[in-house]
């Protein structure tokens, strides 16, 4: 086996060395309970306790009480003062300490966030224990033992905000560091009540490198890689987003973290109710629109919680409801004119004309001898190879191919007659149109939550349902009519348990599934009629309902005529164990999850055609005659796509002075990449014949092939991520220090360098584009020399259940070749991962306002990248570039122009200009992880509550 050309550059780094393996035994001997990437749904709380004097109090006993459940924990101070929660529910805590000797303290209103570690250091005075000091606590609080980054949404504020839609995913770019961006590199599946899926760039990484995670469990979309489901806003207590440095029990993403934690009940039993209601009555008309658009949409739904044992088990439920109809304004579109629907394009006619150079006109003209008799058939009079479509002042037919820029019907194709009615006329002006149509939803979510106090721990069982019906009326095309129906339903069940085993240790344990199934398919009753009716011929089957994706410079029409669905499943099972010892708070575990993604129906099964105005210099003239730039069309074959992902840790919070705080830790992981279980993907080495499928083009493999697993790339496990950072508090006694950095626990300097491992994209199926340009009606035929390329689909391809000791010779590859958009992964991948570092100052002034800057940056590798696989050659290119390099009245190679056919004049057929697989392979994307990345950023936020 040999490489070639570009391929050779992305041979990739050695397996992980004897010492790495040395320290993974060690961490997984340590190792005595697993923990998750994504399993804290508690904070902690902790502190030092001194007297007046400024001496350690050792042997206080330090009470946190939750004040909605009633549910209190106890522990001890050590010799040195010090205390710890490392492990609380998120809620409104009491802490009060006693010691014989010293006044009662007590410190109310804690607010507990998910993921956040408090400080409460308190001092005692002497007096009777009768006697009891309240201080009411800061509604602001400076992390001072923490050196992740991000921020906290409370309910309250979730609510409050206006938000259309009430997802809140709509606030996570809020937040220093998050922007809202789509690049339009990943396939965005419908999610939970289709709404806003997540998908943002957080510290410079990809939007699809974000981690999404309920009461502790994952819910992402594997596909998107947003999230899955979206519960109700009334029903979540708090989201909070790590944006940079997150410890070493976080991983598999390269972004952002997203922890939500629901609602859970109380002791007390307490309801509420909804009804938002928004319509078009005071709306304005879109400038470009000749009304107003239509807008009903209703929203409403309530919650409920409250105790079924007082202090023992609670229940929390939500229901929600939406109701929405609103008018999508197809904004101005630019559509044929009248006149340019009856074949005029006298006004036009500049664009039929290109320019002369030394005396040879360099403008669009016929191509391929049998095109020009095609024509010559179709309109009556003679049309050679070269000829010009038009050309200044062209009269007569002996001049041009269409004089005066006229193009009479005679020579329309047979579709064009009978789809024109779908391409709608000017409304706005000569050439433009601007429309609306209804786009509804129907969306019913609901989910419940039980908490229960027992002997074994606190155990939470939580549900989530959600079921929505949406019809999109411009599904494929940018002109309303050709719509799609989504039915969707996405599920979550999450089962927790928090076990104390003495003041000093805790455990989490949890089991997590997710299922996210969707399925769209035109409204029933089909959209238009079938497509031998429409003047298609050769296309199998042909009566399948429905109008062909056509598109065109500014506008498309048509419909995939197939369906597509897809069922997402995840299965997950993670526990994390915490200890106390002396200065150091502990924690090791690890976290797996198993991936499903099943597939139906993502590409265009019977075709789709593009119209660029690559024959004639103007789209709308192309699709008249019939002359397409080319044609894609799917396999439709069912994906059975699968991956497992496997991490473990151990991380330490080292107290090292009363200020300071060191935080370290590692983690190693592996993550598969994608395999489809009927090993239906395919990846390209250059040289290599398959022994799977021995008729297959030389270097098209597919697993089970020598070298190839299933996963195309191998499962690399010398993945590291090694965590490091400090978090310092200033303590000035006096002058302007003070003035400046406040008194103590009012500052903080953080500085914190991360790695984290990010787990790829799934693979793609198998497609086939014309490999040169066809004839609309005909669309196996290709139009410059008439051979006829074959049906391609659909095709049992590949086979299922073959292997080099079972092979199938029964496919006739020469009907697929040169295969083309048909993706590979790259054979030699790993896993991308990203350095993240940090700086920040904390400061808080008053009980309410906190200042924080930081800077951030992030740097990353691996990156997966979308490369060429099959490049032209520059100088086979050069050589038929000029006219009179080749045969009279053929095609030169210009830009673009890989697949092109050429006759040079010295003879001989050039059957396209790649180099790395000539002749039987196109143009085929390659997923290599070999992009890299920089982000620097200068962060700030300021909050008062």
């Amino acid at each position: 086996m040999s490489t070639h050309g570009p391929l050779r550059k992305l041979d990739l780094a050695r397996p992980a060395s004897g010492s790495l393996c040395l320290l993974l035994a060690a961490t997984l001997i340590t190792s005595v309970a697993v923990s998750p990437a994504w399993s804290s749904v508690t904070g902690s709380i902790s502190g030092t306790v001194k007297d007046s004097s400024g001496a350690v109090v050792p042997d206080a006993t330090v009470t946190a009480l939750n004040t909605g459940t009633g549910i209190s924990q106890s522990v001890e101070t050590d010799a040195v003062g010090f205390y710890v929660f490392p492990a609380l529910p998120v809620g409104v805590y009491d802490v009060t300490i006693r010691h014989a000797g010293f006044k009662e303290y007590r410190e109310t209103g804690l607010a507990l966030d998910a993921t956040v570690a408090l400080r409460v250091d308190a001092t005692l005075q002497v007096g009777a224990a009768a006697q009891e000091v309240t201080v009411k606590s800061a509604t602001v609080h400076v992390d001072t033992t923490s050196t992740q980054m991000g921020e906290i949404i409370g309910g309250v504020k979730m609510t409050t905000l206006p938000l259309n839609g009430r997802a809140y995913t709509d606030l996570l770019a809020l937040q220093p560091g998050v922007v809202a961006v789509n690049a339009g590199t990943y396939s965005s599946q419908a999610v939970s009540g289709n709404l806003n899926s997540g998908n943002l760039s957080v510290g410079g990484q990809r939007e699809s490198a974000n981690g999404f995670v309920v009461n502790g469990g994952s819910v992402q979309e594997s596909t998107s890689m947003g999230t899955s489901i979206i519960p109700d806003l009334d029903s979540i207590a708090e989201f909070r987003i790590i944006t940079n440095n997150g410890e070493a029990e976080y991983g598999n993403y390269a972004g952002a973290q997203v922890y939500v934690v629901t609602k859970s009940g109380t002791n007390q039993l307490h309801g509420s109710g909804f009804e938002f209601l928004r319509n078009s009555d005071l709306d304005a008309r879109n400038f470009y629109s000749s009304d107003r658009g239509i807008l009903r949409q209703n929203q409403f739904g309530g919650t409920v919680g409250g105790p079924i044992r007082h202090e023992k088990v609670f229940f929390f439920g939500d229901y929600q409801g939406m109701r929405r109809t609103i008018g999508v304004d197809s904004g101005k579109v630019s559509v044929p004119s009248p006149a340019e629907r009856s074949g005029d394009f006298s006004a036009v006619a500049d664009q039929l004309t290109g320019p002369t150079e030394n005396g040879v006109y360099k403008g669009p003209v016929v191509n391929g001898g049998y095109w020009a008799n095609q024509l010559s058939k179709a309109l009556g009079y003679p049309v050679t190879p070269g000829e010009p479509y038009y050309t200044t002042g062209c009269t007569s037919s002996s001049q041009c191919v269409f004089p005066n820029g006229q193009i009479p019907q005679s020579a329309w194709a047979a579709p064009v007659k009978n789809l024109m009615q779908y391409i709608p006329l000017p409304n706005l002006g000569p050439d433009f149109v601007t429309s609306a149509y209804p786009d509804t939803l129907r969306d019913d979510k609901w989910s419940g939550r039980i908490d229960a106090n027992t002997a074994a721990g606190m155990i939470s069982g939580y549900y989530f349902w959600d079921n929505y019906n949406h019809l999109n009326p411009n599904t494929s095309g940018n002109v309303p009519g050709f719509s799609f129906s989504t039915v969707g339903r996405a599920q979550n069940f999450n089962l927790g348990d928090t076990k104390s085993f003495g003041p000093t240790s805790i455990n989490e344990f949890r089991v997590n599934y997710v299922r996210n199934s969707f399925t769209t398919d035109k409204p029933v009753g089909g959209v238009g009629p079938t497509l031998s009716s429409q003047g298609f011929t050769g296309i199998v089957p042909g009566g399948v309902q429905g109008v062909e994706p056509v598109g065109f410079n500014t506008f498309s029409i048509g419909i995939n005529t197939g369906y597509s669905a897809q069922t997402n499943n995840t299965y997950q099972v993670l526990d994390n164990f915490s200890k106390v010892v002396g200065t150091h708070t502990l924690k090791f575990g690890a976290n797996y999850h198993y991936d499903q993604i099943t597939q139906y129906g993502f590409s265009f099964r019977n075709g789709d055609f593009t119209f660029d105005g690559t024959e004639t210099g103007i789209d709308f003239a192309d699709f008249l005659i019939g002359a397409p730039a080319n044609y894609l069309q799917g396999a439709q074959l069912p994906m059975y796509t699968r991956g497992r992902y496997f991490g473990v840790y151990g991380q330490d919070s080292w107290r090292y002075r009363p200020n300071l705080t060191l935080n370290y830790g590692l983690r190693w992981e592996f993550a598969t990449p994608w395999w489809e279980t009927h090993n239906q993907i395919e990846t390209l080495v250059p040289g290599l014949q398959s022994r799977i499928f021995p008729g297959a083009p030389t270097g098209w493999v597919f697993p089970g092939d020598p070298g190839i697993p299933p996963t195309l790339a191998p499962t690399r496990y010398n993945n590291f991520a090694p965590r490091i950072g400090l978090a310092y508090a200033p303590n000035a006694s006096g002058g302007l220090l003070q003035k400046l950095l406040g008194r103590s626990g009012e500052t903080s300097i953080r500085a914190g360098l991360t790695s984290f491992n990010e787990v790829g994209d799934a693979p793609y199926g198998f497609f086939w584009v014309s490999p040169v340009p066809p004839l609309f009606a005909t669309p196996f035929i290709d139009r410059a020399t008439g051979n006829n390329e074959g049906q391609r689909f659909p095709a049992p391809l590949p086979p299922l259940n073959v292997s080099p000791t079972n092979p199938d010779n029964n496919i006739d590859w020469s009907l697929l070749v040169p295969i083309s958009s048909s993706p590979g992964f790259y054979y030699q991948n790993r896993l991308p991962y990203s350095e993240h570092y940090s700086l920040s100052i904390q400061r808080q002034f008053g009980p309410n306002t906190l200042l924080s800057l930081a800077y951030v940056g992030t740097q990353g590798h691996r990156l997966l990248s979308d490369l060429e696989s099959n490049p032209g050659n520059p100088a086979l290119c050069l050589s038929v570039s000029q006219d009179s390099q080749v045969l009279p009245g053929t095609g030169t190679c210009r830009p673009d122009g890989e697949n092109g056919i050429y006759y040079p004049i010295t003879g001989g057929v050039i059957n396209g200009t790649r180099s790395v697989f000539p002749n039987t392979i196109g143009s085929n994307g390659y997923f290599a992880t070999m992009g890299n990345s920089n982000y620097n950023s200068f962060q700030t936020s300021l909050r008062h509550t």
